[in-house]
């Protein structure tokens, strides 16, 4: 929004749905983002007419005061039922989609049945054009990580060193409830087997929302060995930037940590009932993002069965020390950064220039640019 109000030169005004960032920069909010908020199933169904009527409320609105251009931003079961409404309405106007589904890992069909709803995705990971091309979905462009705007916040400055600390080790257990349950355990025996090899020298750190911290508290409470908790962005990436190593849940978080450049092991679980689903629709080698930029299974992952405090601290340990194990990940992160660059452009940048190139080709008229 701030790089689209800048190449317009303030002549754009937003409305729709959106948080506190985005009603700063300038959004006309329809109704709170939290209204569509929900994790897991039981809050999904409890939510389900609300979240039904949002819909029905925001395509009324879209139909009352069409917009020039629709960006709509992830939220794939959410958004990609609004675009099917909107276009049966409003044929040509031009509809963005800000961040590609998963197709590439699971539901491949997805990005056909994308197509007649969608003129282009603005992907945020570079091989996502090859895959939407290949399964028959919309026009595709990369436009870069947001992440790749703030590798500053994420990474040591040079010349700043953390000689005479005690190594620092992220506990990452993810965001939802479900995954917090389900690793909290085993983490738990991870980071006493850790503790127990480094003594005094390790320390631990588990990053969590603000919503999560008294439940990740009372977790935490019995564990022999204790990470402290932080709770703020700020907090989270100071230790980012001081960590010695990470152990994750599979997720965005994993690509975060290595363009800290911070060796990760990472975990999942899901339900014994979900787990046959799981293996047969999911479709990549890999569900660790640096893996699949890399094309290479750089960082150890564990699943299911394989999911054990013994596997998770093998392949930890030897990260902490000055291993080939270490350097593998770290000559590996140094490529990330390097295949996800996109020149001097900001992602942001590029995202709102190739939005206004959508627009343009769509209606035949030149942006106010």
């Amino acid at each position: 929004m701030t790089a689209l109000t800048k190449q317009l030169d303030g002549k754009v005004r937003f409305r729709g749905v959106g948080g506190s960032a985005m009603k700063a920069a300038g959004l006309d909010a329809l109704f709170p983002m939290e209204d569509l908020t929900a994790m897991g199933v039981t809050q999904v169904l409890a939510k389900l007419p609300l979240i039904l009527r949002r819909l029905r409320e925001t395509a009324a609105a879209i139909a009352e005061r069409p917009p020039d251009l629709l960006i709509l931003i992830d939220s794939p079961d959410f958004n990609h039922r609004l675009a099917k409404r909107v276009r049966r309405v409003f044929a040509k106007l031009p509809i963005v989609k800000y961040v590609s589904p998963t197709i590439w890992a699971w539901r491949p069909g997805r990005a056909r049945a994308m197509r007649p709803n969608f003129d282009h995705v603005l992907a945020l990971f570079p091989f996502e054009p090859e895959a939407h091309e290949r399964l028959g979905g919309p026009p595709c462009t990369y436009v870069g990580h947001p992440l790749l705007e703030r590798l500053g916040e994420l990474r040591r400055p040079p010349g700043d060193r953390t000689d005479g600390k005690p190594w620092l080790v992220l506990v990452m257990p993810g965001s939802r409830r479900t995954e917090i349950r389900r690793l909290m355990p085993v983490f738990n025996e991870v980071v006493a087997k850790i503790g127990e090899m480094g003594g005094a020298e390790v320390e631990f750190l588990l990053p969590t929302l603000p919503e999560l911290e008294s439940e990740i508290a009372a977790a935490v409470a019995g564990w022999r060995v204790k990470p402290h908790i932080a709770i703020t962005e700020p907090e989270k990436f100071a230790a980012f930037r001081r960590a010695r190593a990470a152990l994750a849940a599979s997720g965005t978080v994993t690509l975060e940590l290595a363009l800290a450049q911070v060796p990760t092991v990472a975990a999942y679980r899901v339900s014994a009932l979900e787990a046959p689903v799981a293996r047969r629709v999911i479709k990549s080698a890999s569900t660790i993002l640096p893996n699949l930029i890399l094309n290479d299974n750089v960082v150890p992952e564990f699943h299911q069965e394989n999911c054990t405090a013994d596997k998770l601290a093998a392949a930890l340990a030897p990260l902490l020390a000055d291993s080939p194990a270490r350097q593998r990940q770290l000559q590996a992160f140094a490529r990330i950064e390097e295949i996800m660059s996109i020149g001097e452009e900001r992602p942001s940048e590029r995202a709102a220039r190739v939005a206004f190139e959508v627009y343009e080709t769509k209606t035949g008229r030149k942006a106010p640019r």
